[in-house]
């Protein structure tokens, strides 16, 4: 069978197929031990809560209109106009209903806008979309229907007491010009939990603007929902930023709802693309969404259940993790938020692609931190040197998992 050049592009294996597939083979596998996947903790109150609304959506018929019915190709009226509302008032930010769209999981927001801004122009000229630093989200790599539309930075490294470090953007080495369609970073970032601080996002923000395109912040993980921010920072969005946000870390990854907050032309772009190659957004993850607006749970559940509860979880991690592995070499990036830790394993002699593959061979799942440096043009040692973990297993199965890593790692540097 002859594949068309797109079929080419996107029948290849990807690192976020593997990481996917990696995440369904776990759950189907007694024993496994998950450090790897993006699936949110199943925080019991959480669950209770959906169990309810579940039940109260039942019997008032929300729900299963949300399940018979299309929605328009801009997503369920009912949950943008309050989600705009949500946004006026409790930010004051200059927005209505023509600055949201929805789209299935915000995985594909992200296919939608990329290709929207970067690749092959009318002119014929050739785009980018630059992230200020690396590593970033490693469900962007393989995201575009051209190839090499992205171009990233190393980040500064600094280094901090207790083996933490952080990430900064290194604003000398940063280059905007007529090849850069978008900037665009996560925030808190996945995979190494960094968040980018409000100096940093208004200095992209100003450059963005000079140059006049968009700023676009991955907000999956961040304020107002579901807030698994741990650093004091505030939230952003104008009319040249595009923000992107989820349902999926709120514990609703099944009903794939992504969000995209933008000027008037992106929301009307999206939803023109929505219509073309979907119809409309799922309405079952909005019916939901706009239910705890509704109620007044949306931020208060984000803000006193699901913050709390992973930052204790992310701490906890820590110290199991420095308890296990005491060699100095080994360093975590300060957790600031979302749902991993990153760990870097400096002068390991061996790639994490290989580590990854002997954990995996003792049921532990981890992900490589080489596919999260995307777009870099030259090599660098520390990509190789990189796990991400998640850390929202139990803590027995947290603890089995970090005890393997600690005996895999050791094996490493001595051999």
């Amino acid at each position: 069978m002859q594949f068309s050049k797109f079929g080419e592009k996107f029948n290849q294996y990807s690192g976020i197929t593997q990481l996917m597939d990696d995440l369904n083979d776990g759950l189907r596998t007694p024993g496994a031990i998950m450090l790897g996947g993006g699936n949110p903790a199943a925080i019991p109150t959480m669950l209770d809560y959906f169990h309810q609304a579940s039940d109260e959506m039942l019997a008032n018929g929300e729900l299963i209109a949300a399940l018979a019915n299309y929605d328009g190709p801009q997503g369920k009226d009912a949950f943008v106009k309050a989600l705009a509302r949500l946004f006026r008032e409790t930010y004051g930010w200059d927005i209505c209903e023509k600055n949201i769209s929805l789209t299935n999981g915000s995985q594909s927001g992200f296919f939608y806008l990329f290709n929207l801004l970067a690749g092959k122009q009318a002119d014929g000229s050739h785009k980018k979309v630059l992230l200020p630093l690396a590593p970033e989200y490693i469900g962007y790599g393989d995201a575009g229907i051209d190839e090499d539309i992205f171009i990233s930075y190393q980040p500064d490294i600094e280094l901090l007491d207790n083996g933490l470090f952080k990430y900064h953007v290194d604003f000398e080495q940063l280059t905007v010009d007529d090849s850069i369609a978008a900037i665009c970073a996560s925030r808190p970032t996945n995979p190494t939990g960094n968040v980018l601080t409000d100096e940093e996002i208004h200095k992209l923000d100003k450059l963005a603007r000079q140059h006049n395109i968009p700023l676009i912040i991955d907000n999956a993980y961040g304020l107002p929902f579901p807030n698994i921010i741990f650093a004091d920072v505030q939230p952003f969005w104008n009319d040249n930023t595009i923000l992107c946000m989820s349902l999926s870390k709120l514990g609703l990854p099944g009903v794939r709802c992504g969000i995209v907050i933008a000027n008037e032309a992106i929301t009307t772009a999206m939803t023109n693309m929505n219509g073309i190659i979907s119809l409309a957004p799922s309405s079952v993850g909005p019916a939901y969404a706009n239910h705890m607006i509704e109620k007044g749970d949306l931020l208060k559940l984000s803000t006193e259940v699901i913050k709390p509860f992973y930052q204790q979880k992310a701490l906890r991690a820590v110290e199991l993790l420095q308890q296990a592995i005491t060699d100095e070499r080994f360093r975590i990036h300060k957790p600031e938020g979302a749902i991993f830790l990153w760990l870097w394993f400096d002068e390991l002699p061996i790639t994490t692609m290989e580590l990854y593959a002997r954990l995996k061979a003792r049921g532990v799942l981890i992900v490589p931190g080489e596919y999260f440096f995307i777009g870099q043009e030259e090599g660098w040692d520390h990509a190789h040197q990189c796990l991400r973990m998640n850390y929202v297993q139990d803590d027995e199965m947290m603890q089995k998992g970090i005890t393997i890593i600690a005996e895999e790692v050791a094996k490493a540097y001595a051999g």
